[in-house]
């Protein structure tokens, strides 16, 4: 029987989906609330071994446990004593293994009297090979447990090794996300891994996802899992103060987008195949009232600190604020998923040529993360706003756009027109021609968007590869 605790959490969810909005794209999801049961009934189980064109019917949230606070990196030591660690790989890379950061982690864990060994060869947009790299480094040691200091690349190579060192008779492919490789669920956990992010952006201290380019399709692939999800995020708002002005911005870039992508994506109910079992059902589910909550609340601090953080490194409230969102943000789409921003910049990222951003020290050509995630912002919009028109206004609203006497039909034009303003206010390079590309490389745009539709496929409108190519073409130039 029902406690009347779950009746009002059930109440609460209900509510949740009242509120939301009924456009097409969600309006089967929220727009008729969430159905209860009567007291002293049973909900109905539906049949996880269903046909794969029936849509799923739950959603589930996860995310790491965080610690958020000036100074909080401090503690870290403890973390590990307490859990009883004898033995920590701490992954970095070479530029922070520098920085004040390193010296207050060391000193916590010498002070813990916990032993530990320092990987600091994480390669910025890393890959399959520097993935290699540092599976090999912890194969070769005898680990129980990890520690990652430092922004995505670090994080995502921090998970990757204890993936393959926990799971040894692995081949590198099994886990990766299908088609590029097998996409095969992972038998088991993983050591105890804590995360302590260095940059605003990615959010990968709440998510189970290691992202990595494949150098064989020139393409960005990853391995989606909440096995691998850290154990703790340790965010410092500290560290941020170190972050220069384009590493600030293309961070926070890929905060806002994720945030956009997750609050915009195909709703959970109606994502498909459902799971042949609850373990299958995927890390990116769709949009749901939880992730929903999430996503809304990180799109009100950016439009209120985003710019206020570029423009000051020492404006420590707004660089805290912007490394809070990225947690918000993370939380958000790691349940919900994102979608064409995403899927689209993987082949931009691959396929780079001979671009370097200024603030990036790196001794290779690379379009940073955030930056490839926001070049195609507008045109994705322009071409989702038809889907979930209601959807694109309020996060339109939400990052400070009047959209007052707007027209439905405008939606997707409003929100693209406002990320194209913070774009041009932050002076975002104008569009991927300016990185380098031309018209001659969207077919290979194209094929290199095609496999990722572990994403794609959580637009809230289909798209065909004429799509992609018309979307691929309209970011040559932005403004």
């Amino acid at each position: 029987m029902a406690t009347g605790k779950s009746l009002r959490v059930l109440k609460l969810l209900q509510d949740v989906g009242k509120a939301s909005c009924s456009c097409p794209a969600h309006s089967q999801a929220f727009g008729g609330g969430i159905a209860l049961a009567p007291p002293g009934s049973r909900m109905p189980l539906k049949s996880c071994s269903t046909s794969a064109e029936q849509p799923d019917y739950a959603f589930e949230m996860a995310c790491s446990n965080i610690r958020f606070g000036n100074g909080v990196t401090q503690e870290v030591g403890w973390d590990f004593e307490h859990m009883g660690s004898k033995n920590v790989c701490v992954v970095t890379d070479k530029k922070l293994a520098s920085l004040p950061i390193m010296d207050t982690v060391l000193e916590s864990l010498n002070a813990a009297k916990v032993n530990y060994e320092v990987f600091d060869s994480v390669r910025v947009e890393p890959t399959d090979i520097s993935f290699h790299e540092a599976i090999s480094f912890v194969k070769a040691r005898n680990f129980d447990a990890y520690l990652a200091v430092g922004g995505g690349s670090v994080m995502d190579t921090c998970k990757a090794a204890n993936l393959y060192d926990s799971h040894r008779d692995a081949e590198f492919l099994d886990f990766v996300n299908a088609p590029v490789g097998k996409g095969l669920p992972i038998p088991g956990a993983v050591k105890p891994l804590i995360a302590i992010p260095t940059t605003s952006g990615t959010g990968s201290e709440t998510t189970g996802v290691s992202i990595f380019d494949y150098t064989p399709l020139r393409a960005k692939t990853g391995i989606a899992s909440r096995v691998i999800r850290p154990l703790l995020g340790i965010v410092d708002p500290l560290h941020t103060l170190s972050m220069p002005n384009r590493v600030t911005t293309y961070s926070g870039f890929d905060v806002l987008c994720h945030a956009l992508e997750s609050y915009t994506a195909i709703p959970y109910n109606e994502r498909k195949p459902r799971p042949t079992h609850p373990k299958n059902r995927p890390a990116y589910q769709g949009s749901n009232p939880i992730s929903d909550i999430w996503s809304s609340h990180a799109l009100r601090m950016l439009q209120k600190f985003f710019k206020r953080a570029v423009a000051d490194p020492e404006d420590l409230e707004a660089r805290s604020e912007m490394h809070l969102a990225s947690v918000f943000a993370g939380v958000g789409f790691g349940n919900a998923g994102v979608h064409l921003c995403h899927g689209m910049s993987y082949p931009i990222a691959g396929m780079v040529k001979e671009y370097k951003s200024r603030d990036y020290d790196v001794d290779h050509a690379i379009v940073p993360h955030g930056l490839s995630v926001v070049v195609t912002a507008p045109a994705v919009f322009n071409f989702t706003g038809p889907s979930c028109p209601e959807r694109h206004l309020e996060a339109a609203k939400l990052l400070g756009t009047d959209i007052t006497g707007v027209k439905l039909a405008d939606a997707g034009r409003c929100l693209a027109d406002t990320v194209r303003k913070y774009m041009y206010d932050l002076e975002v390079d104008d569009g991927l021609g300016s990185l380098g590309y031309d018209s001659s490389d969207i077919p290979g745009l194209v094929k290199g968007t095609l496999p990722q539709h572990r994403v794609t496929k959580l637009a809230p409108r289909p798209q065909s590869e004429e799509d992609l190519a018309s979307m691929f073409e309209s970011s040559m130039k932005v403004y």
